[in-house]
């Protein structure tokens, strides 16, 4: 198989048994579906960057001989690569997650049943001197505690303390009205504001405490600001949407010219007895997401943060193929 249907296979198992040492190269998510689980890592090979969580009955091995070679066991194929260490949630970048806990309580998310802490703009600042000079950029998510607020004012802090570094930053929070002007007069470069669900009636239950028309609106503000290819938002795959209304939501998206990240879901909390979408299903979504992404004049190379920069969760045209 080449290297695009592989991607899609591993990303439909999700999970990685590992053979060898592990130290320095497991990384644990904070924030959204993958918060929670013992650990993930990123497998690369050529141009391919794929996350896998850790799982003794997966059907995929991943064979660590060091810290520089691996080999990937998977239907027969067996591709030489490495284990890539994650900065701070993902390789090359420190992504960090400001507030861990969230008063929203989406169905496909664990984050909401944990314990509600966060970082403060010292705390952030420490954590990137720490991993200085491993990473290319800044990238910076959030739940949401106490309120959205209350969440936005502690991000502008962090990203008002982390811009001395110099390096390009994203910013992936819940927007308000003003949060993209707020964001862009402070030099932030890129954002995503997740939509999550293909279409409003499936976003109202598995987001029922959310707005998406709000969403959209900061999503649709944030082109006009920081221009194409500097706006993302994740849409799940696999959250109960037909192919014609996910294909309907990229048109929609890429016209405006917003970059949907297709995520393929992730099973857990109160959509755990959901399985992940077919390697089929995700090569398909992706040709059609490249398709619109081409037709628009839109470019996923040009990302420098976040999800888009890192393709270990998703299957990137214009990256992966």
């Amino acid at each position: 198989m080449n290297r695009r249907e592989l991607k899609a296979g591993l990303l439909e198992a999700g999970t990685a048994k590992i053979t060898g040492g592990t130290e320095g190269i497991i990384s644990v998510s904070k924030a959204g579906p993958s918060s929670g689980e013992e650990g993930s890592v990123f497998f690369s090979s050529g141009n391919m960057r794929v996350r896998l969580s850790i799982a003794d009955d997966s059907p995929v091995e991943i064979v660590i001989t060091d810290r520089d070679y691996a080999v990937l066991k998977f239907e027969g194929e067996e591709v030489e690569g490495k284990v890539e260490p994650a900065a701070l949630h993902c390789p090359r970048q420190a992504f960090i997650t400001v507030s861990e806990g969230c008063i929203f309580r989406c169905r496909y998310c664990s984050v909401p049943t944990q314990e509600k802490k966060f970082k403060s703009p010292e705390d952030t600042e420490r954590m990137i001197e720490g991993v200085l000079p491993d990473i290319d950029c800044i990238s910076l998510t959030s739940g949401v505690i106490g309120s959205p607020e209350e969440d936005e004012r502690r991000v502008l802090e962090v990203v008002k303390r982390v811009m001395r570094f110099g390096l390009p930053i994203g910013v992936s929070i819940y927007p308000l009205k003003e949060t993209p002007k707020k964001l862009f007069d402070l030099g932030v470069l890129e954002v995503k504001f997740n939509l999550e669900a293909a279409t409003e009636k499936l976003f109202q239950e598995i987001c029922p405490e959310m707005e998406r028309e709000q969403i959209m609106d900061a999503l649709i503000e944030s082109v006009r600001l920081f221009g194409k290819n500097r706006v993302f938002t994740n849409i799940i795959l696999g959250a109960g949407e037909s192919d014609s209304e996910m294909k309907a939501c990229i048109s929609e998206l890429t016209s405006l010219g917003i970059i949907p990240v297709i995520r393929p879901l992730t099973p857990k909390a109160e959509m755990s007895d959901f399985k992940r979408p077919s390697k089929e299903r995700i090569l398909r979504i992706s040709e059609y997401l490249s398709e619109e992404l081409q037709k628009n004049g839109l470019d996923t190379k040009v990302a420098e943060t976040m999800c888009t920069a890192c393709t270990g969760c998703d299957l990137v045209p214009g990256r992966d193929f």
